[in-house]
Parts: C-alpha cells; structure tokens; sequence
C-alpha cells in the first residue's frame, strides 16, 4: 500500500496527510483549504460582536479539496451562519430580532452591547435624590407636627380625674396672704375678756384672751376674703400649763367634728403659763368670700388657756 491513493473508495480509508508524501502528490492529493492540518476544515475566525442573527446567507459553494466534502457539512464563509446552524430567532414562526449597540460604542464591542451604564447612573442618582427629598420633606412635617401640638389648647379634666387641688393651684394659694386676727380684734362672749400679764403671747402688744375656763365662753371671728371654697388649716396661738383641754370649734354655725386639742405640748407645769405658750391647728372646710369661726366652752370641754391668735393657710398642713 502506498501513501496517497490506496484505491479506497469510502472517505474513511482516505489518508488525510497524503499530500504530504511525494507518491500522494504524483496521485493528485491536495492540502485541504480553508483549516489548517485537517481536510474540510472551516475557518470560523470572526471579530467578537460580527455575528449576525435574523439573516439568511446563501450557503457558500464546497471547497474542492482532496477527499470531496459531503454538501450536507459544507460550511458558510466569514460572517455567514452555518448551513446546520442558526441563531433560535432565524426559524420560521421565530420573531426577529435586531440589537441595536449602545450610543457611543460602535458594533466591535462586546457582543449585543454592553449595559447602559450612563442610564444606570442617572437612575441611581434619581433614587438618591427622591429618597434625600422625602427624608426633608418628613422632617419639615414632624416639625410643623410638633408646632401644631404645642400651640394646642390643653383638654378640658374630665369627671374621672381626681377633684383634689393639683399641686400647682395648692402651691398658688398658699402663696395668697390669708386672713389672721390677734386677740383684741375677736368678739368675745360674756365673761371673757383680754390681758396681757402672762409673757410670751405673739399678738400685737401682747393682749390675750382670758376667762374662757367656764361653760358658755366663747370668741368669734367673722373672716373674709377666702379666695376660694375648700379645705383650709385654722391654726390657733394658745397657752396652757395645765393637763391637755379641747373646746368646741364651730364653722359657719355648725360644730366640726372633733374637739379642738389644746394639749400641753410644752410641758408646762406648776400654772406657769409663760413657759406653755405652743399652737394647735384643725382643717375646716371654708366657703368663698366670708365665713363665720367660733371658739367655745361647752359641756364636758376643758377650757383652762389663753388664747392669743387665729390665723388660716391653705389646704391641710401641719405647720
């Protein structure tokens, strides 16, 4: 058997490196054309993005090379598509498609176009600036909010809330100067009159109320400009060197409810009222305007002191 021509008669007996032999070049072998150390090899070299799709290219004649090609592998030329090969869109029924490049680049870039970056980052800097302009536009609403509120009216109490004087009203009116009356300006019942012997009273001049240690005695105080109706502290300057006396305290014609103390807090002893002079207090409630505040000795009271003072604060204190 010799190189080139064997008498095959099927491709496959074929020695495709015949021409390469001097016997198979005296029998005709040929190089093949178009590849390169293969016979019926295709050159496909093409630039990237000069594939076209959509188009139908005439298939190119066969190269004659030695060892005929089959027509059915015959391949189409430089920028053809394939005779056994087309893009899905080239099909019959298949809708065209046509890829336009993206301004600015031309048809030699990447295949089908690069991403539009200059539209992306418009929308980019879009989205940041509609996000910028909501976020001021939230904040200058929650200031307008908070004005609103603070130029709201504040509601009205409710009958659920406590009737009690809020600390701030309390704290108003013990700042109002409240009514107070020394002894020589009280009315005085029979039997009772005023001295001023024993040292230590507080009132002008040192005058006190004397003789309420017997049954019926009594002094009265007619007092105005109560600001307003409410529980109030009716304190009392008094003097006792004696065991603890109550009295009865009446307010506008009706006896309170528990005796007057007038304990001997200063432990006086002896009868000696100079050394016993304390204060005692109770906490009536008053009406607005003018209220009537009666100190009496009734049946059953202990009544041996000297009183010198009466004076009123708001609300219910000690001191």
């Amino acid at each position: 058997m010799t190189s080139g021509n064997n008498g095959a008669s099927t491709p496959e007996d074929d020695d495709p490196f015949g021409y390469l032999y001097a016997d198979g070049q005296a029998n005709g072998a040929q190089p093949p054309s178009g590849g390169y150390g293969y016979p019926n090899s295709v050159n496909r070299v093409r630039a990237v993005g000069q594939r076209q799709y959509g188009q139908q290219q005439a298939p190119t004649a066969p190269t004659a090379a030695y060892g005929q090609v089959p027509q059915q592998q015959a391949q189409g030329g430089y920028g053809q598509p394939s005779a056994h090969y087309a893009a899905p869109e080239t099909f019959p029924g298949s809708a065209p498609t046509s890829q336009q490049p993206m301004p600015g680049h031309s048809g030699g870039g990447r295949r089908g176009g690069g991403p539009n970056t200059k539209g992306l980052l418009i929308g980019a800097i879009a989205v940041v600036a509609a996000v910028v302009i909501g976020i001021g536009i939230a904040i200058a609403g929650g200031d307008d909010q908070k004005d609103d509120q603070g130029n709201e009216a504040a509601p009205t109490p409710t009958t659920s809330q406590s009737s009690q004087p809020s600390p701030s009203s309390s704290a108003s009116a013990a700042t109002t100067e409240l009514p107070k009356i020394d002894a020589k300006a009280l009315n005085l019942g029979t039997g009772v009159t005023t001295a001023s012997d024993v040292q230590g009273a507080t009132a002008d001049g040192g005058v006190y109320v004397a003789g309420l240690n017997q049954t019926g005695a009594s002094v009265t105080w007619n007092v105005s400009g109560i600001p307003k109706g409410g529980v109030y502290t009716l304190f009392a300057h008094y003097s006792t060197a004696d065991d603890d006396q109550e009295m009865t305290l009446t307010v506008n014609g009706k006896e309170f409810g528990s005796k007057l103390n007038f304990g001997n807090f200063a432990r006086a002893k002896d009868g000696d009222f100079s050394k016993g002079w304390t204060k005692t207090y109770a906490w009536p409630s008053l009406n607005k305007g003018t209220n009537t505040i009666s100190v009496s000795c009734q049946d059953g009271d202990k009544c041996n002191i000297l009183l010198d003072q009466l004076y009123l604060k708001a609300g219910q204190v000690k001191d």
